[in-house]
Formats: structure tokens, C-alpha cells, sequence
């Protein structure tokens, strides 16, 4: 079962980019992860596919209390990889996200401040528009009669609701997500739109991409 929290940051996906800096080449991975065990198994993933790069670093943070981090730098120097990427996450406020920078050698040394203004680079650019919410949602039903389906069709087209699905029997069910936040005062309006001649149910809570 999904771990409900607060809203938080994160990506969505797997995204990823690369640049050349003194003709060593950087390739990063960064993926949505919901615990440890995830962020390992992606981290196995992306080495196994460049298992013949020079360094595959690595860096997450997981959505727990307290927030777990690791990071590695897979045998480059000290801090100069797996730290200042982690930098980067941290300072963005990002957290069940887990990065792997790919390193293939190019033959020029970048020296320990290169390699972290690198490493971070790399990070910071795939991040780029590619940041996006998590956020807590209820799946919530709709049972009412046929007179009100056009007001509350209207209602849910003004707010924005996801319908999930819709069922036509001697009543109207209409199954949607609603945020967290947004619940109570949701509840209030529709009663007051249908003179409380509506059923809501609050089925279940699921965490939700959201912007």
C-alpha cells in the first residue's frame, strides 16, 4: 500500500541528459522512487546499462522520517560526485527522487572543484522544468439523481476534477479525484449547490502527480 504524506517534490518518470566537459562525456538518470529498495534497484539498472563507463555516482533521498540520503562516488574523489549531487537535490527540496550520473573518461583530469561543478551540472539541468508535486487526493463518489447531472457536471468542468468513472443506474455515480486540501470545502459547496441531496463518499486516500 502507497504511503500517504504531505505533498512534496519530486519528477515524474524517468528523465534524463548529458553534455561533454574536456572530452569526458556525463550521462544523467534521475527517476521518481517510493523507498530504498527502488532507488537500488534503479541505481543497478542504469550501471548495468553503462557498465562500461568510468564512474556511475549516485545520489537519493526517500520520503521517510527521517529523510534517508545516500549518496557514492562510485571511485571518483572524495565528495567530488555523489555529495554535490545530492547538493542539488537537497537544495531543490526534492525528495523520493534518485539520480545517477554516468561518467566516461575523456582523458583530461578535472580536478576535484571540475568534477563537482560537473556532477552538479549535471543534476541541475535534467531537474529543469522536470520538477512536479506529489500530492495527497481522495477518491471520492458522487451518488445523485438525473435532475442534478448537469449542475454537478458543470461544477466538476469549472473546478477541474479528474473523473475516474461514471455510472448510469436508477442514480448517477461519478467517481473523482479531489485534493486533500481541497476536500472539505468541496463537500460543502456541493451540498449547497444540490440542497444536500447528494451522497459523498470519501472511498479512499492515493497519492497523485499534480502541478
Amino acid at each position: 500500500m502507497e504511503n500517504i504524506s504531505k505533498a512534496y517534490k519530486t519528477v515524474k518518470g524517468t528523465i534524463g541528459s548529458e553534455f561533454e566537459e574536456e572530452k569526458s562525456k556525463f550521462i544523467t538518470t534521475i527517476s521518481h522512487v517510493e523507498n530504498e529498495e527502488e532507488a537500488n534497484e534503479f541505481i543497478e539498472e542504469i550501471s548495468e546499462k553503462y557498465k562500461d563507463a568510468s564512474h556511475n555516482c549516485t545520489a537519493f533521498i526517500i520520503n521517510e522520517t527521517p529523510l534517508i540520503k545516500r549518496y557514492n562516488d562510485n571511485g571518483e574523489p572524495k565528495g567530488s560526485a555523489g555529495l554535490p549531487m545530492l547538493s542539488v537535490l537537497e537544495k531543490a527540496d526534492l525528495t523520493n527522487i534518485c539520480v545517477v550520473v554516468t561518467r566516461y573518461f575523456g582523458g583530461k583530469l578535472l580536478g576535484k572543484g571540475g568534477l563537482v561543478r560537473a556532477y552538479g551540472r549535471g543534476v541541475s539541468e535534467t531537474l529543469e522544468n522536470n520538477i512536479i508535486y506529489k500530492r495527497p487526493f481522495f477518491v471520492v463518489e458522487l451518488i445523485h439523481s438525473y435532475e442534478l447531472l448537469g449542475i454537478i457536471e458543470n461544477y466538476i468542468n469549472e473546478n477541474n476534477f479528474k473523473v475516474i468513472d461514471k455510472e448510469y443506474t436508477d442514480k448517477v455515480k461519478e467517481t473523482l479525484y479531489i485534493k486533500e486540501e481541497d476536500f472539505k470545502k468541496t463537500e460543502s459547496e456541493l451540498i449547497n449547490l444540490t440542497s444536500g441531496n447528494i451522497n459523498i463518499l470519501n472511498k479512499e486516500a492515493v497519492m497523485l502527480f499534480s502541478e
